[in-house]
């Protein structure tokens, strides 16, 4: 019998999906006891998160995967399911009726969370992985649909926004060769220095001196590093420190090498080894435009943000 409460999150990215199963703490115990944690590559915003409609085969493996983590959910018994979508559902035409699938055919109910909200979120979540402390960093987090970014200490959030240029968009329009032409990658930041002017003025005014990263592309580079380093990665640490000069390593081959050359590279998984060419031509473009030169890989983002909030 299970005596204590279980918490499944689940984080419907565009590209990949995450299933976190949690026993929530007694009173008096400090943290949630993590029973499972695992994710897919499902890639639910590929052929139609730039046209604002998702595919079917899209959608049907967003429901194969919920399925899975519907048997996950049953097996270890939990009491209560929380489901977010980001950019891909809440931008598409035919989001509503995926969402109303997904209820009807796995019982999961879906709730599509605005770009401020998900900004939010991920910095509750990355804050439970790095001691921001009294320091402004700038968080980032590229997902397959928008990309967020929050300035931010340890208390207090300045200022954010989502901006729907994640990497499944900056692949579908900037991913002209393999590897990338250098015009590929200048009409990329050039797009980046219109789009980005939000974020300029903010980071003009605020003045974060870190860069802090989260999910797929941030994962991968740590993974890298480790794999560079000869360090076992089988647990990832909830945050991997980054020298800039690690990123650029990567990045030289990311530009260099061609997709089997890249998923050929320890630590890359295969899902990410061409839309981490375009999300690292954002990265140098954040490194470069506003003179960082220190960077944070975070594991934790938006599932483990949902979870902060809820134990307050």
């Amino acid at each position: 019998m299970i005596r204590h409460r279980r918490l499944a999150l689940i984080d419907m990215g565009t590209n990949t999906f995450h299933l976190l199963i949690v026993e929530l703490p007694e009173a008096g115990h400090a943290a949630p006891k993590t029973l499972l944690s695992t994710k897919a590559g499902v890639k639910l915003g590929e052929g139609g998160v730039s046209k604002g409609e998702l595919q079917p085969a899209a959608m049907d493996r967003a429901l194969h995967t919920l399925q899975g983590f519907r048997e996950e959910i049953e097996l270890h018994q939990v009491t209560d399911v929380r489901a977010t979508a980001t950019s891909a559902v809440r931008v598409a035409r035919n989001g509503r009726e995926f969402v109303q699938r997904v209820f009807e055919e796995t019982g999961i109910q879906v709730e599509v969370i605005d770009g401020a909200r998900e900004a939010e979120l991920i910095a509750y979540g990355i804050r439970q992985a790095v001691p921001l402390g009294a320091t402004r960093h700038l968080l980032m987090d590229i997902g397959g649909g928008s990309v967020e970014f929050i300035i931010a200490d340890a208390d207090t959030i300045f200022w954010k926004q989502s901006f729907e240029i994640g990497g499944q968009r900056l692949l579908d329009q900037f991913f002209r060769h393999d590897p990338l032409l250098p015009s590929d990658i200048a009409d990329e930041q050039a797009y980046l220095a219109t789009a980005l002017a939000p974020l300029t003025a903010a980071v003009q005014q605020y003045q974060p001196t870190v860069l802090v990263g989260s999910s797929g592309t941030f994962d991968t580079l740590a993974d890298m590093h480790a794999a560079r380093r000869g360090e076992p990665r089988s647990t990832p640490p909830p945050a991997t420190t980054l020298s800039t000069e690690s990123f650029y390593e990567s990045y030289q081959l990311f530009r260099t090498l061609d997709n089997a050359g890249r998923r050929a590279l320890p630590g890359m998984l295969p899902m990410r080894a061409d839309m981490i060419v375009v999300a690292s031509v954002l990265i140098d473009y954040v490194l470069q435009t506003y003179g960082l030169t220190q960077v944070i890989a975070s594991a934790y983002a938006l599932k483990e943000g949902m979870l902060a909030e809820m134990l307050g």
